[in-house]
């Protein structure tokens, strides 16, 4: 029989939750989780703004193994699967495995083993690391000349104060992506004023949020009525299109989507200046391609603003732009995003002969298949960089992931080895094969500057279909796997 190893999970949001109820299944493995914050859920947790809603289907955005039947809408509303992620915990057993208000600061691998420090001056250790840190939680503050002059509220989307009241509030939000939109559609036309202030605009592509209705949330309680609604073999048909569209922007799938985004510009905005204002210079999917049932419909409403002049400076009582105008406010909202090339930074994560993973991503964070670096035994990190980023499910991302964590370390639990992750060379052709791959996306060509692209301007994201990175996750190639 052999050994029972420990292994540690950081963080508790949805890949977390995922790793801890595989290992808690695995035989021989002692695990624990430890999350920063006092709660799962991860960034939805984090994000609790007006309008808060997933791109991805909401049924396509469950474990495969916890369906939910009871979502309101065909896309998700943040509080929901904030519950979700909490039901799942809870039913599956995470909560006892996991200690809250715990920051790993720290991990080295010595002797076999990795040692955690952790900001509270707690330490452990475990001979079996996940990272599931999460990509999109530390807030890409804008340096905006004048912001700590502001007298109203000023905060980041993913830190929204709920103690203000925004009825007859003057706010803008500064930022057109997904966040920006929507919480446009959220509050335009339902507060006293509403500036939605955008550098850059973003293709929109129409979709119907409708409400699920109570007949069909009942029969949904049905597994098999649950498997008929999801069409599984329909969602992967559009997933490989939506796939063959960003591998070549000439594509006739590329051009079918980008000609239902300009159709939706042109038939819903009636303005012919807000219009040309809201058209895009690059091409459609470039970006994160926006899903919005309304947003065109909102930044038309009364009291509702679209501001393209550059802004200038922030002061007292509001915002001023480059053409000289005063926008009077009461709040402003950065929805500016993410830092999407921190993943596990700022801790400092230690490797064999003293190697650090910040030297290593001195460039831009890189690694073997998004989830393991050479001479860093042991240690995966799950939606780690380059991985799958596009309008898909991170659910069904994390859960591929899992299968291919789960063969490697199979020799590790089985005793027959001890160490395991990337060779050095593995990571370096496929990084090189992946990187070519790259410029040849719509993320590449498309003539836009997006958080997609590294610090070398280079999409970091998987940039092959979807099919085969899941081909990738269920057949190892262990040619270029280390095992010690």
């Amino acid at each position: 029989m052999s050994e029972t190893k420990r292994a540690v999970v950081l963080g508790a949001g949805m890949a977390g939750i995922l790793a801890a109820i595989k290992l808690r299944e695995t035989p021989n493995v002692d695990v624990v989780v430890y999350e920063k914050s006092d709660r799962v859920g991860g960034t939805w947790r984090e994000n609790t703004y007006p309008g808060l809603t997933c791109d991805t289907p909401s049924h396509h955005y469950t474990y495969s193994f916890a369906r939910n039947p009871n979502w309101s809408r065909y896309l998700p509303p943040g509080p929901e699967i904030q519950s979700y992620f909490e039901d799942v915990a809870e039913r599956f057993g995470v909560y006892p495995l996991t200690h809250f208000g715990e920051e790993c600061i720290k991990a080295e691998f010595r002797e076999g083993k990795w040692e955690l420090e952790f900001a509270s001056g707690r330490k452990d250790s475990a001979e079996i690391l996940i990272a599931a840190t999460g990509v999109l939680h530390h807030p890409n503050m804008p340096n905006i000349e004048g912001a700590s002059d502001f007298k109203g509220a000023l905060f980041h989307s993913s830190r929204w104060d709920h103690s203000i009241p925004l009825e007859n509030k003057r706010i803008a939000v500064i930022g057109s992506g997904s966040t920006g939109v929507q919480i446009c559609s959220a509050l335009a036309g339902k507060v006293a004023q509403f500036e939605h202030f955008v550098r850059t605009p973003q293709w929109i592509m129409p979709v119907d949020n409708a409400p699920f209705t109570a007949e069909q949330i009942a029969s949904f309680q049905d597994p098999d009525v649950l498997a008929e609604a999801m069409d599984f073999e329909g969602y992967s048909a559009a997933v490989n299109a939506y796939t063959e569209a960003l591998l070549d922007d000439q594509s006739e799938m590329a051009q079918q989507m980008a000609g239902a985004c300009l159709m939706n510009l042109e038939q819903s905005v009636q303005d012919p200046e807000l219009k040309e204002a809201l058209r895009p210079d690059h091409k459609a999917m470039c970006k994160r391609l926006i899903f919005s049932p309304d947003y065109y419909q909102a930044i038309q409403r009364p009291n509702t603003r679209l501001v393209r002049s550059g802004i200038k400076r922030i002061v007292e009582n509001g915002i001023e732009t480059e053409d000289g105008e005063l926008y009077e406010l009461d709040i402003i909202v950065y929805a500016t995003g993410f830092q999407a090339d921190r993943f596990v930074r700022p801790m400092d994560v230690i490797g064999r002969n003293g190697l650090s993973l910040n030297t290593l991503w001195a460039d831009y964070p890189k690694a073997y298949l998004a989830l393991s670096v050479p001479d860093f035994p042991n240690f995966f990190m799950l939606n780690g960089p380059n991985g799958p980023v596009g309008n898909f499910s991170l659910v069904e991302i994390a859960e591929n992931q899992w299968g291919w964590v789960e063969q490697l370390l199979e020799p590790v639990l089985s005793g027959a080895a001890s160490e395991v992750c990337c060779t050095a060379e593995g990571m370096i052709t496929y990084e090189a094969r992946r990187e070519e791959a790259a410029r040849k996306t719509v993320w590449y060509t498309g003539g836009c500057n997006s958080w997609y692209l590294n610090a070398a301007g280079i999409p970091a994201s998987w940039p092959w279909a979807f099919k085969d990175f899941e081909a990738a996750m269920a057949n190892p190639v262990w040619a270029d796997i280390d095992l010690r």
